[in-house]
This record gives C-alpha cells, sequence and structure tokens, in this order.
C-alpha cells in the first residue's frame, strides 16, 4: 500500500517511566505487521536528536519526535516542538508554542471513561449530557487541530463518540495504539497519503488533512474508521 502507515501515539522506554516498550521491540512489532512509521510521544518531552537517529537508522522507519502533553485541558499530542517549554501545561500556550513553529495539536483520547458516571460523581460533580452537540462545546476542541478518534486504550463506545464529535466539528481524526509494551502496537494506526521521510512533510501533510484514521494493520484488514465500523459493536452493549 502506498504512502505511511503511522501509530500516531506510543511510549518507549526511552521517555516514558510507565512504559516497558523498548525501541527494539517498536522496531520489531512494527516490521513483523507491516507499520511503516511512528509518532513517538513520550509524556512531556521528546527524544533528543541522538536518540532519534540511532532509531531511524536501526529501524528504517519513519519517525516523528512526538510529545504527549499532559494539559489543564486534558493530554495533548503536540508535533513539532524540538524540546519541552515551560508553561506548556496550559492548552491555551501549547497553541501558541506550536503556531509559533508551525506545529499540530491532537486531543489525545478525549473521552476516556467520560461514559462512566462514578468518574465525575467521585469528583462531586455531575455527569454531562453525552451528545456530540453537547461535548463539541468543550474549550479543548476549539484549540486543536484534530482529534484523536482511535485510541488502543479506549473503548470501542469512546473511540466512536470521538469520531462523531470530530465530524460534528468538521475536524480530522487521527489513530494511534497508546501501546506502553508490545502489546497493541499498531492496533490503530494513521494513514498519510504520501511516503513520509521527515517531520516537515508530515506537518505539511497534516495541516493539509491528508490523512485518515485506520485500524485492522496487526490482521492485514487495514481499513479506514468510520462511524458504521463499530455499530454492531455498541448496539449488542
Amino acid at each position: 500500500m502506498s504512502g505511511t502507515i503511522v501509530d500516531m501515539h506510543c511510549h518507549t522506554t526511552n521517555g516514558a517511566s510507565d512504559s516497558a516498550l523498548t525501541p527494539a521491540q517498536l522496531i520489531e512489532v512494527a516490521r513483523r505487521i507491516g507499520l511503516t512509521g511512528v509518532n513517538v510521544s513520550e509524556h512531556d518531552r521528546v527524544w533528543d536528536r541522538h536518540t532519534l537517529e540511532k532509531f531511524r537508522e536501526e529501524s528504517g522507519l519513519f519517525v516523528c519526535p512526538g510529545m504527549e502533553v499532559s494539559t489543564d485541558l486534558g493530554h495533548v499530542i503536540a508535533i513539532g516542538l524540538p524540546q519541552y517549554v515551560p508553561g506548556i501545561r496550559k492548552a491555551t500556550e501549547l497553541r501558541k508554542e506550536l503556531d509559533k513553529v508551525g506545529g499540530y495539536m491532537i486531543v489525545a483520547h478525549p473521552f476516556r471513561h467520560w461514559f462512566d458516571p462514578v468518574t465525575f460523581r467521585r469528583n462531586g460533580k455531575e455527569p454531562p449530557v453525552m451528545t456530540p452537540e453537547n461535548m463539541a462545546k468543550l474549550e479543548i476542541f476549539q484549540l486543536v487541530d484534530a482529534i484523536e478518534v482511535l485510541n488502543g486504550a479506549n473503548t470501542p463506545r469512546e473511540n466512536h463518540f470521538a469520531l462523531q464529535v470530530a465530524q460534528y466539528l468538521g475536524k480530522p481524526g487521527t489513530g494511534g495504539s497508546d501501546a506502553h509494551s508490545t502489546s497493541g502496537v499498531g492496533i490503530f494506526t494513521t494513514l498519510f497519503e504520501k511516503e513520509l521521510h521527515t517531520l516537515e512533510e508530515m506537518l505539511e501533510e497534516l495541516h493539509a488533512g491528508r490523512f485518515k484514521p485506520c485500524l485492522g494493520l496487526p490482521e492485514g484488514r487495514l481499513r479506514e474508521f468510520t462511524l458504521a465500523e463499530y455499530a454492531s459493536v455498541l448496539g449488542s452493549t
């Protein structure tokens, strides 16, 4: 298949204290399933140039040095920042810093646990009205360029709802495994129309919207994620 199949959300032992996935294991799984690119999105840090180049040489993969930033409005995958910048835990400041470098901002797993009312009541809050129209009003969606609609640690319902909100807002969706071990690497991916070689090329394709969220790579049935994909699953829950 032409283009580049990228796992847009994964964590390794090179930068995530909660990950058991070594770079060597990531390469091994990627080769086995046909994954051709990774956006390494460590928590609040970016791989240094030496680590990045070593991984590129050993893997032969397209590699983007991304970062998952813990902000006041939730977790955000930031692409384009060469390093962590003080103050970006405020999502509005992260937006400003990314704009300076032509970067790209993706809200990660936006509805994880949102369908569990206990999560809200435990914090003294009432559960929100879970409709795309209502959830689209959240501030984070006004700041980001795209929405992660496929996350390997989410439930099917959470992913499906994220896609509904993305389409309601007219924003593109991405797919990533959120893998912290070999389990799940590449389960969800983002297919770019062209073969990527550099961060600059990825940013150009992201801003142009020439990509789509996909599932099925490990089974050899790569396909675009659509609203109909989980209809039968949701209907049985």
